[in-house]
């Protein structure tokens, strides 16, 4: 068994410690925006419609900016677009927070925050999933990876548990000033980090939208990635929709405490922050096949939710799902990172987010309006049952099952060489 000092090594380089722990206070943030948000309209109003009007506010531009975000990412220094978005959502939910003070908040002003503050995150997010490979040795993006996505995972716990304990206990604009200071201590540190090249810097530059047709082209020649994002795609529309949106008030509905929608998505982020741990050095042989068989964990456990079952077995299933989650995500990232060329991983990424939350929107918008013709319990369920059937759905492709891990030497590799790998997919 590798000791958990080796699995953290990584952190021996100084700039990715430096990103590492920006990222970390960032995703803690990010853990609080959707739990503290679903708990204040549904403190404020008490329809899941606003909810879900607000949480599509986040996504929507989150979706259409993403591809623009990927092309900037790959532009600019990824560093400094990291540092600007950061201060941007520290602006926006500092805003936040004081207009909660003032006790008079309108839906209205919470879309149009969280619009601008989606708008920020769709330039930050393909930033930084390009960024932390240029702070480490080739042969450790698996590691940094890893560390990356226990980062967020640990958020997936805190998070949650923060917005539940600060919403419900000192208040909503306490928890959007904390999530408001995550950003602003992120950029404080990410200013400092010092990248070395791959290969992301270009001589000439077309006009931006032949860049975003670039990315396309790569996720198109891949059947592994777009499958993914597809399976994805669905999955998020019908099973993870409707858990944020319907999840307070299944909660209250089955289980006849609010709090438990906040425990419940704290167990999930215990069972990521294991899974990460884990998959910072297991490296199966083919890992899209295991992480995705992984991944379908998850819908079967919101399943259980949804329907009532006991608590204790509904959060021990949770926390497994989320184990679940943390491994296939590693191993997806580590995968990109390896194959697609540096100075187009920032486009990838954007497709990546854009695809799977593609119609992420939607489903916040229709999960209120369908809980309240239906049933929230109904339309959870239903929709996890679909979520399950489109990752196993997955499978089918034989290049994702065939997709093998790359075996590298601990060595820096020149920026052409590292160019020239990531156009290797070795299959079975």
């Amino acid at each position: 068994m590798t000791s958990l000092r080796s699995q953290f090594g990584v952190l021996r380089h100084r700039d990715f410690r430096l990103l590492w722990v920006g990222q970390s206070f960032s995703v803690i943030g990010d853990g609080i925006v959707i739990v503290a948000l679903a708990l204040y309209v549904t403190d404020l109003t008490g329809s899941a419609s606003d909810i879900g009007l607000v949480l599509a506010a986040n996504t929507l531009p989150l979706v259409v900016l993403m591809p623009l975000g990927g092309v900037w990412a790959d532009r600019l220094p990824r560093q400094q677009v990291v540092v600007v978005t950061d201060l941007i959502r520290f602006a926006l939910h500092g805003l936040l927070a004081l207009l909660i003070v003032t006790g008079d908040v309108r839906i209205w002003q919470l879309i149009a925050i969280e619009v601008l503050f989606g708008s920020a995150e769709a330039f930050y997010r393909p930033a930084v999933s390009a960024l932390a490979p240029q702070t480490v040795p080739e042969s450790e993006i698996q590691e940094a990876t890893g560390l990356m996505r226990f980062s967020d995972n640990v958020a997936e716990f805190a998070g949650p548990a923060l917005a539940t304990a600060l919403v419900l206990g000192a208040g909503a604009a306490t928890a959007f000033a904390l999530d408001a200071t995550t950003f602003l201590i992120s950029a404080a540190l990410v200013v400092r980090v010092h990248t070395r090249s791959r290969g992301t810097v270009e001589a000439t530059r077309s006009a931006w939208w032949h860049e975003v047709r670039e990315g396309f082209q790569e996720v198109r020649e891949r059947a592994w990635v777009w499958v993914t994002l597809t399976a994805f795609c669905a999955a998020l529309f019908f099973a993870l929709a409707p858990w944020w949106v319907l999840g307070p008030a299944i909660a209250e509905e089955q289980y006849g405490d609010l709090a438990v929608y906040g425990i419940a998505s704290a167990a999930l982020g215990i069972g990521t922050i294991a899974g990460s741990i884990v998959a910072i050095r297991w490296r199966p042989r083919y890992p899209m096949r295991v992480g995705m068989l992984f991944a379908c964990l998850w819908p079967l456990a919101a399943l259980l939710y949804a329907t009532g079952v006991p608590l204790v077995p509904v959060i021990v299933a949770i926390a497994i799902s989320g184990a679940g989650i943390a491994l296939f995500d590693i191993w997806w990232l580590t995968a990109l990172a390896e194959r697609v060329p540096p100075g187009k991983l920032a486009r990838v990424s954007s497709y990546d987010w854009m695809v799977s939350a593609g119609l992420l929107p939607l489903g916040f918008v229709l999960a209120g309006p369908l809980a309240a013709q239906f049933g929230a319990v109904e339309v959870l369920v239903v929709g996890s049952a679909l979520g399950f059937i489109a990752l196993i759905a997955a499978l089918a492709s034989r290049e994702l099952r065939m997709l093998r891990r790359i075996e590298r030497d601990p060595v820096w590799p020149s920026s052409h060489s590292a160019g020239d790998e990531s156009r290797k997919l070795p299959t079975g």
